[in-house]
């Protein structure tokens, strides 16, 4: 056994430092357990280029391991299962082998056949018709939201900056965020999830909903930042999404139904044309 890793750290010295190249036919036997054979060949891909002799050695000790116990474990199996299981796994494997390739050439199909493109008239069409769907199970907001070391300078300017939204306090946000705030986000014009900006900040909130009606700004501070929040919009659970807010959802929707109408479609134009060309013989009355 000691021979045989002696002879793999070889092997590995001499192809951590150049690219394998496949040799005609097979590049040599490795190990053998009852017929089954690994081959260098196999092994010197998964083993990555720039290692060093000690890991690609590792790596290959361990992989033949694993190999040569893998087809102990396989030869215990057969002997010790029955006809019934054998075959019942043979249903099995050819069940899988089935559905994966249908699955596989359905996708190819989609691809090729439809395409992906959904109109905006049809987006709020049927975001119009079905808001029902799209309640809210988080609470929105628009606003803004600084992290600022605790260190950095004009601290009290920032307290009067970033409740205002007008041009001229954000203009001043933005010149200060570039050389101090560690988090500077700017969502006046989108909605974001609450708690995923309530992240990034160290204060916890009990009640967020009791907290979005009474309060349109939040600031904080611990031992390393100040954290600035202002609120100039929100919603709360239970409100019906904005279109703006759903529309990646909507197109998702409208994308997969459209993929399973044309899919359904082509399977009864298959199943038609194979009845009317003979293709299909019934031993019973439909």
């Amino acid at each position: 056994m000691h021979k045989f890793f002696f002879y793999i750290v070889i092997l590995f010295a001499f192809f951590a430092c150049r690219k394998p190249q496949k040799a005609p036919g097979d590049e040599g036997v490795l190990v053998e357990l009852n017929g089954r054979r690994l081959y260098k060949s196999e092994l010197v891909p998964l083993i990555p280029r720039n290692s060093s002799v000690a890991d690609s050695t590792l790596l290959a000790e361990s992989y033949i391991q694993n190999w040569v116990i893998e087809g102990l474990m396989l030869d215990v199996a057969e002997r010790n299962l029955g006809k019934e299981e054998e075959q019942q796994i043979a249903r099995l494997v050819e069940d899988y082998r089935n559905s994966l390739l249908q699955y596989r050439y359905q996708e190819q199909l989609v691809r090729e056949k439809l395409s992906g493109e959904i109109r905006p008239e049809e987006m709020q069409r049927y975001y119009d018709e079905n808001k029902e769907k799209f309640v809210l199970d988080k609470n929105l907001i628009k606003g803004l939201f600084l992290k600022i070391p605790v260190n950095a300078p004009n601290i009290k300017e920032m307290e009067s900056w970033y409740k205002s939204d007008s041009e001229a306090s954000l203009e001043k946000i933005e010149k200060y965020s570039v050389q101090y705030a560690a988090i500077y986000e700017y969502f006046y014009d989108r909605w974001v999830d609450f708690d995923e900006v309530m992240d990034n900040i160290s204060e916890h909130i009990s009640n967020p909903s009791a907290f979005l009606r009474n309060n349109k700004s939040l600031q904080v501070q611990d031992s390393l930042y100040y954290y600035f929040l202002n609120i100039k919009e929100y919603l709360p659970v239970g409100s019906v999404a904005p279109y703006d807010y759903a529309a990646p959802e909507i197109k998702d929707m409208l994308i997969n139904r459209r993929k399973l109408e044309f899919l359904k479609n082509f399977e009864n134009e298959l199943y038609h044309d194979a009845l009317k060309k003979g293709k299909v013989t019934y031993y019973f009355e439909q």
